[in-house]
């Protein structure tokens, strides 16, 4: 394990989109292993493509990170302010020769690559613009091309780097595409926009930070990175690359797949520390004996990258899901309405100043055991809220013999006012007596009379509910 006196990671989300779950599961990692050192978790808004960063997309992510319970230190870095420092550092490297003008048109790039493709191999840039002499970059300024910034990679460097995750580590100069684009073109006397690679290893140094952690789909930039690292004569980050979030074909998780997104997880109805633990699990591995519930600061007591796997993390909805009941299930009745009401409020069922509190704690309190996401909680509550349609096999139960009998005999006894338990028990049985009819016939009659289906909660409880406020009897007298 490397040195990690005064850890320092952070969090680098590009603003051209809502928050990704598997930046989300980065954040997660970097946050639990400062947490575990003592550490800070820091946060940079990597906005350099203006054409898509957008500044609701910002918000999104800063939203996103709160609801997880990801609080960063300090305040945001916004890459798009540093471009001063950026194009120092380029100038630099040119000044050093570690860099140089590339004056190769568009149009002749997309012939090389054409031309590979044709022999089969793959695209990688001909250095051809590396040792222009100055008679022929003049040459190239006066035709009026513009150049790109390019940063020399010899194809005999040998780069490696001790991984957290994934151990030794090394990559060819050659296998890294030719010369690497780190500015965009403009005019020979001045330098274009800074590109990712150089940009990200700029700021790393300059927010002092002691370790990167990203997905695995960076080790390439790495490679790169570590050469511009050395160019620019900063000191060397330590790196460790988590395994990716594949879908269940086993491929990296996409739109394609649904929900990707922080903020589609939310409006589903699952819970910051649902998701926010089952992110943890995805690609780590808790110690023996702490189970796969557990709370973020229970699991900063004991991250480390030791236990991080270096094969693909596969999302898995059904543990997501009970991960996510066994929150839900946890809330007292309390807990759950306050959780609850604002959806209920927004469907038009109650208001957020409801005085009814007792009656609403008991609905959460029945439907509470059997949710999996809140909006569920949509679906089960809707019954008490709103009459409900009968369905086929409610209509077919309550054509049954003996029904319509159970019915009329338990209305003729049923009085108005909320019921006790015992009371309606009671009830039930001087009916089925009155009636000639078994228990059973009576109870599945009620069920499609109260639900308008033979499937939901507990009956009795339900009748309990619909009771006080005379609705029971508008049912049953509905269904005859």
């Amino acid at each position: 394990m490397a040195n990690t006196d005064s850890v320092r990671v952070r969090l680098a989300p590009s603003p051209t989109g809502t928050l990704h779950i598997g930046t989300a599961r980065t954040a997660v990692f970097n946050w639990l292993f400062a947490k575990r050192h003592g550490g800070q978790f820091l946060l940079r808004i990597e906005d350099t493509d203006r054409e898509r960063s957008k500044p609701e997309f910002t918000a999104n992510i800063l939203d996103g990170l709160q609801w997880l319970g990801l609080a960063w230190d300090g305040e945001p870095v916004v890459q798009s302010e540093r471009i001063g420092a950026h194009r120092a550092a380029i100038g630099q490297l040119l000044a050093s020769g570690h860099a140089y003008r590339c004056y190769a048109s568009e149009a002749e790039l997309q012939e090389m690559r054409e031309r590979q493709a044709a022999e089969n191999k793959p695209p990688r840039y001909d250095n051809r613009h590396r040792d222009l002499s100055p008679d022929q970059e003049q040459a190239y300024i006066a035709e009026g091309r513009q150049a790109t910034v390019r940063f020399r990679i010899d194809d005999g460097a040998s780069i490696g780097w001790t991984d957290l995750v994934r151990g030794e580590m090394r990559w060819a100069g050659a296998d890294l595409g030719g010369d690497m684009v780190i500015a965009r073109r403009a005019p020979a006397d001045t330098i274009g926009d800074p590109l990712y690679n150089l940009v990200v290893v700029v700021d790393d140094a300059a927010m002092a930070i002691s370790h990167v952690i990203r997905g695995e789909d960076h080790i390439a930039n790495t490679a790169k990175q570590i050469l511009l690292y050395g160019a620019l004569g900063l000191a060397l980050p330590v790196f460790a690359h988590t395994p990716l979030i594949l879908n269940q074909e086993g491929r990296k998780l996409s739109k394609r797949d649904g929900v990707t997104s922080v903020g589609d997880f939310r409006a589903q109805g699952y819970s910051a520390a649902a998701l926010a633990n089952y992110m943890t699990l995805l690609g780590w591995s808790p110690p023996e004996g702490m189970g796969e519930r557990f709370s973020l600061a229970e699991a900063a007591a004991v991250f480390d990258f030791d236990r991080v796997n270096k094969a693909g993390a596969r999302f898995d909805w059904d543990k997501l899901n009970w991960l996510n009941a066994q929150v839900l299930h946890d809330l007292d009745p309390g807990q759950l309405l306050d959780q609850l009401r604002p959806l209920w409020a927004e469907a038009g069922w109650v208001d957020q100043a409801s005085t009814d509190q007792a009656w609403l704690e008991s609905l959460c309190a029945l439907i509470g055991p059997s949710l999996v996401i809140l909006r569920d909680g949509l679906d089960q509550a809707r019954p008490f809220f709103r009459r409900p349609e009968l369905n086929e096999a409610a209509l077919t139960q309550l054509q049954s013999p003996g029904a319509r009998e159970a019915l009329q005999a338990l209305l003729e006894l049923l009085g108005e006012g909320p019921l006790t338990l015992e009371q309606a028990q009671d009830l039930l049985t001087q009916a089925v007596t009155a009636a000639g009819v078994k228990k059973g016939v009576l109870m599945k009659t009620l069920r499609a009379a109260l639900l308008g289906s033979l499937q939901g909660p507990d009956l009795l409880s339900t009748w309990l509910l619909l009771q006080p406020s005379g609705e029971a009897a508008e049912r049953i007298r509905r269904s005859l």
